[in-house]
């Protein structure tokens, strides 16, 4: 099971608050800036609510603490055993295998608290392992497809990613330094 950008945010947030309303989501996600790496409307935060309860990853009850004020009671949500060990399954994933310019891995990135550092440690290397092959491939592929003698806008899409990989593998290993 793999969960969207929207559903990853969501119940990363969950996670972290222990109990959030959709509300409280909405805020942390506009608090965080987490609208520049994925597209998560107030629509989306709660369609991604209901397909997190749907696959049994979170769990939510009505708070009766709020009876009597104005508008309607508020859902409450928090994660599940089988939401926890997805999450840092797909944290870890991310980190590990999310290509150089996949807010997958910023999405990760802001999730490694809830994760063992042995764990992160391990996951980043592996995505420095990932991101050298990944160069490799990329590299391989426009020698065959001529290199050099390609034209200049061909060349371009070529070492656009080449930069972006190298560039993304000196983060890494200036994380990996940090932790």
């Amino acid at each position: 099971m793999r969960l969207t950008n929207t559903e990853f945010i969501i119940l990363q947030i969950i996670y972290e608050r222990q109990e959030v309303s959709g509300y409280d989501i909405d805020q942390w996600i506009k608090e965080r800036g987490y609208r520049e790496w994925a597209d998560i409307g107030t629509t989306s935060i709660y369609t991604g609510l209901t397909k997190l309860g749907k696959k049994r990853l979170i769990s939510s009850y009505l708070d009766t603490a709020k009876y009597g004020s104005k508008g309607p009671l508020p859902r409450k949500f928090s994660i599940t055993a089988a939401g926890k060990k997805l999450l840092q399954e797909e944290i870890l994933a991310a980190l590990s295998s999310s290509r150089e310019r996949d807010y997958r891995f910023d999405l990760a990135f802001a999730a490694i608290p809830l994760v063992a550092t042995e764990e992160v440690v391990a996951a980043l290397e592996q995505r420095k392992i990932f991101l050298a092959e990944t160069a490799k491939r990329v590299n391989t592929t426009f020698k065959e497809q001529g290199g050099q003698a390609l034209p200049l806008n061909l060349q371009a899409m070529f070492r656009h990613p080449l930069l972006h990989i190298q560039s993304e593998i000196a983060f890494v290993d200036t994380l990996l330094q940090e932790l």
